[in-house]
């Protein structure tokens, strides 16, 4: 039944109707122009079949879905009269009479109520004093509160008796979108219906039944960017369809709705995602700037991009997704193209720098220049081999694929004394790192990176007794406390001494909370015993390195990460469920790793905390 045709009779001769907006105009009169909600309408039919009809009802679901559409026809459904029937029922085949009041919201024994406007004990109060009384002309006697989330603690408490035990000529209808926030003792007296968002092939089917019944001429990628910009809600897609047609003057275009939306073209889109995982940084810059000229909004550049980042990746595990309606075949021909040729590891990437960027763009003064610098970002880390490339590599070209193993020489032949400044321990400890060759490709400089130097060689002790003893490192120091056989001290500085500056003759490190009080005394000893030189060791709040220990730490953490993306040892790994890598040690290695873990094993953090013990050397 359509109530387009109300009222025409007492309108003067050859006035003109006011138009209707078309969710108006098309709302649903019954049960059968509901579209999308068949589990509802089923388990509602099967209720009034059978007689079992609840006495309140609560609908829920995001907007624009039929809540309070819903409530109306189950108002007149309840109310439902005509010559020949006489009771409930959903098959309303023939205007009833009372049908056109209830749809109207005008009808005397069907009681509409905004609880967004009327949240107060006083209110429920009315309807309370109101239940009483029977109904004027209909059967039923329907409350309808909408948005009934709004209520307050005390509008509910005093409802909840009546909602419990209502007269029988009284129902209930609540709609609300915040379903969360009614109180479970409201919920349990009630029967609820999930209302879901309609799909996109029914919806686009309902706006090509609307815009034929309106003569207006609608193309395919029109219907499917109102569908997606509605996401499920008819409401929406219906407020789209007219704000649609006035913008392209009576017929619909995609162009005119990606314009009127502010949307970005799809095929720029995916042009755009194309050149971005071909690491091509310019071409992306270049496109980005001719979509912002033609007046797309960057931010939502970037999350188009996301929501095809996302098609991709879903088609790479649910290719049959590309028969979706809401898809054009371009989008899905060419999803299913990127989905067999980018890694799960490159997608995830690119959708959490997405997501980031779109953060910062919405927040940026400029969104323009922060969409350009998260394409940059991307371009660059799209162009850059994976571990698994990396292990292809290698296996492909050999050992000659990886650079020339770096030595640390046994002392540094420039002299001894860095300068004054704070940087100066830090570049002297950097001078001591491995390098890879400037020539390596980005893997060889991975693996060198990975890579560990040798330890330092021990000094004689000759060399130890000279005047310059050349420390100018942790690591040094560590040496000359294996030379000097005091394990306890070796450990300590490899455990709790972390470096902020060193130079002859004065020591500034930070200590770790757990490093003995008498660290530095002990140390500030055992150096003039060792060097026969006095030495100031001193606690600065200066810039601090990580101890050795901390160091080594972050170290074998970065071995265990690359071994388990070895495919061999990835391959045992699922082959044996709960396997885990445990250790990696590199060759001509084991050995010393072997022996400063026994050491370690030896040193127990009681006889380090004893001041005692520091004395004597092991």
């Amino acid at each position: 039944m359509s109530d387009t045709d109300s009222g025409t009779a007492t309108k003067p001769e050859g006035a003109t109707a006011p138009y209707r907006v078309l969710a108006r105009k098309y709302r649903p009169a019954s049960f059968e122009d509901l579209i999308g909600q068949e589990p509802m309408v089923r388990t509602l039919t099967n209720a009034f079949e059978t007689g079992r009809i609840a006495q309140a009802w609560m609908l829920t679901g995001v907007r624009g879905v039929g809540k309070t559409t819903t409530a109306r026809i189950l108002a007149r459904a309840l109310n439902y009269q005509t010559e020949t029937i006489d009771q409930p029922t959903i098959h309303m085949v023939e205007p009833g009479i009372h049908d056109q009041a209830i749809m109207e919201g005008r009808h005397v024994d069907v009681v509409e109520m905004d609880a967004a406007s009327h949240t107060g004990i006083d209110d429920v109060r009315e309807i309370i004093a109101q239940v009483r009384y029977r109904p004027v002309s209909a059967r039923y006697k329907v409350y309808i509160i909408d948005e009934v989330h709004m209520l307050s603690n005390q509008a509910f408490n005093g409802l909840l008796k009546t909602l419990e035990e209502p007269p029988e000529h009284v129902k209930f209808v609540f709609a609300t979108t915040e379903i969360r926030k009614v109180p479970i003792t409201v919920l349990s007296r009630c029967q609820r219906f999930d209302l879901r968002r309609v799909d996109t092939p029914t919806l686009i089917a309902h706006l090509q039944k609307i815009a034929d019944a309106e003569s207006v001429a609608i193309d395919a990628e029109a219907l499917r960017l109102i569908a997606r910009a509605a996401e499920g809600s008819v409401r929406d897609a219906l407020s789209l369809t007219d704000q649609a047609i006035a913008h392209g003057a009576g017929a619909i275009s995609g162009v005119a709705v990606r314009d009127m939306l502010g949307l970005a073209d799809r095929v720029r889109i995916i042009d755009l995602f194309e050149t971005l995982m071909k690491g091509d940084g310019r071409a992306a810059l270049t496109e980005l700037r001719d979509q912002y000229q033609a007046g797309a909004d960057p931010a939502v550049v970037l999350a188009d991009l996301a929501d095809f980042t996302h098609l991709v990746t879903t088609l790479r595990y649910v290719p049959e997704a590309a028969e979706d309606a809401a898809l054009s075949p371009m989008e899905a021909e060419r999803g299913l193209a990127f989905s067999t040729t980018l890694s799960i590891r490159t997608l995830s990437q690119v959708w959490q720098m997405l997501l980031k960027a779109l953060e910062e763009t919405r927040n940026a003064t400029t969104p323009r220049q922060a969409a350009e610098m998260a394409l940059i970002r991307i371009a660059h880390a799209a162009d850059m081999p994976s571990p698994d490339d990396l292990v292809r590599l290698i296996r492909k070209e050999g050992t000659d694929a990886l650079p020339a193993p770096v030595t640390q020489p046994t002392r540094p032949a420039e002299p001894r004394d860095p300068p004054s400044g704070g940087n100066g321990s830090a570049a002297s400890a950097q001078a001591r790192l491995p390098r890879p060759a400037p020539s390596a490709s980005p893997s060889r400089a991975h693996l060198a990176l990975a890579s560990t130097s040798p330890a330092p060689e021990r000094a004689s002790p000759e060399q130890v007794a000279a005047p310059d003893i050349g420390i100018g490192s942790l690591e040094d120091l560590v040496a000359l406390a294996e030379t000097k056989r005091d394990s306890l001290m070796r450990v300590s500085i490899h455990r709790y001494l972390r470096l902020v500056k060193l130079v002859p003759g004065r020591l500034e490190v930070a200590l770790t909370p757990e490093a003995p009080r008498t660290l530095i005394s002990d140390l500030t000893r055992k150096l003039h015993e060792w060097t026969g030189q006095r030495w100031v060791v001193a606690i600065s709040s200066g810039e601090a390195m990580p101890t050795l220990e901390e160091v080594e730490t972050s170290r074998r953490a970065t071995l265990l990460s690359d071994a388990a993306l070895d495919p061999e040892v990835a391959a045992i790994l699922s082959a044996f469920p709960g396997a885990k890598i445990v250790d990696v040690r590199l060759r001509g290695e084991a050995e010393a790793v072997v022996a400063v873990e026994e050491l370690a094993a030896m040193v127990d953090d009681d006889i380090l905390d004893d001041p005692s013990e520091m004395d004597d050397d092991e």
